[in-house]
Order: C-alpha cells, then structure tokens, then sequence
C-alpha cells in the first residue's frame, strides 16, 4: 500500500512519529503529540487506535508509541516527500530556506508518488534538504550525518555546519542574515553557559559572533 492512500491525519502522525526520534533517543507520547499538535490528547489517541488497527504502530496505554515496520515505512516516505519539497520549493521556485516547512506541510499530503519521483530527478537526487536533514532514497531511512550541537563541541576545534533545526523561522531567518548555513565553517571561541552565549568565530570573514544557548543547540556541526 502506498502512504498515499493514508489519511492526511495518519500521514502526518507518522511522520511525527518518526521526526521526534531521529535526532533524539526519547520516544513519544501521546501527550506529547497533542501538545504538539494542538489538540486534545484523547484526539491523538483514537488517531493511534487506527493506526494500530492498520498494523503502523504498537502502542502500550500510557507508554511510548513506536512504529512498526510498515509504519516506519510509510513515515519514512512522508519524511522524504517534506524534505524533497522543500528543496524544490527552494532551488527551483526560489522560496527562502525558512519559507518552505509550512508550504510543504501542505503539498506532501497532495502530490502522487509519480510527482516526488520526477521532483527527485529533476534536482538530481539530493541528499539533503535546504536545513541539512537527510533525504532518504526510495525505499531507504535517512542516514543522518555524524555531528554534535555546536551547544556541546570542544572550544578551538575547527567544526563545519552540518545541519540546522527548521522549527523556529524566525532563527532560520537570524542565521542566514549571519551567514549560518549547512556547510559553514567555523570555530567554537568559548561557552559561557552563565551568561547563556557560545561565541564562535567565522572562518571565512574571520568575525566573532555570540549566540545563545537555544541557537547553539539548534545548529549540528561535524569536525573539519
């Protein structure tokens, strides 16, 4: 079956689902999910009782929910058509990096597998999204990149940008007008955790910047 012919609802209960885990250990609850997504928690559970009914998910009461591997299936080809979205809506239609997660919120429940397929060809098989998540192939879990946040790297190791959290437009917006962007090389000069700033220094235009702590941690850096 084709995550096509899910629900929008059920479509995107995966995909958080799966988001909440990639770069955290700690599964989610339902709790968590109706805070997210706004609603009451029993909502989110009759949502869970379908998709358990289907054979997406397993859920004990009040624990964890966890996605089986056909739920892992259908959530990691939402994951793919968000991230390809976005790099479309970026490269082709000129879209600024903290434009794209709300347009392509939208499209992923209405393109057909035939449209990401062309999308895909058409950009030449990306890797990764504007942000630096991963974009896995057809079929495949992305493979996220090796790193840290920038929040926990060692003071005067040279790092490169790696990946940047897409949950606060507004910061996305910040670090672009800084020149903060996946690839980006810089230094990590010192955290002074008790004044809440990381200042790290940029390598290309050899300026210091401060950032704080929540901007330090939404940046993922690998050694360069």
């Amino acid at each position: 079956m084709s995550v096509s012919n899910l629900t929008a609802t059920a479509q995107d209960y995966l995909k958080m689902i799966w988001s909440a885990t990639e770069w955290s250990a700690s599964p989610i609850t339902v709790g968590a999910m109706a805070e997210r997504i706004g609603v009451k928690p029993s909502t989110v559970s009759d949502g869970i009782r379908r998709l358990a009914k289907q054979g997406l998910v397993s859920h004990a009461p009040y624990g964890s929910i966890e996605l089986t591997p056909a739920g892992r299936e259908h959530a990691v080809a939402m994951v793919r058509r968000h991230r390809l979205l976005e790099t479309f809506l970026v490269q082709v239609l000129g879209y600024g990096w903290d434009e794209v997660h709300d347009e392509a919120e939208v499209l992923e429940h209405a393109v057909s597998d035939t449209m990401i397929t062309r999308i895909d060809e058409l950009l030449e098989h990306p890797t990764r999204d504007p942000h630096g998540d991963p974009i896995p192939s057809p079929g495949d879990l992305p493979h996220p990149p090796e790193g840290a946040q920038l929040a926990a790297v060692d003071p005067h190791l040279p790092v490169k940008i790696t990946r940047i959290s897409d949950a606060d437009p507004d910061m996305l917006r910040y670090f672009a007008e800084l020149g903060l962007t996946p690839d980006t090389q810089l230094t990590v000069r010192a955290h002074r955790p008790y004044a809440d700033i990381t200042t790290i220094h940029l390598n290309d235009r050899a300026v210091d910047v401060d950032l704080s702590s929540s901007a330090a941690e939404a940046i993922w850096v690998i050694a360069s």
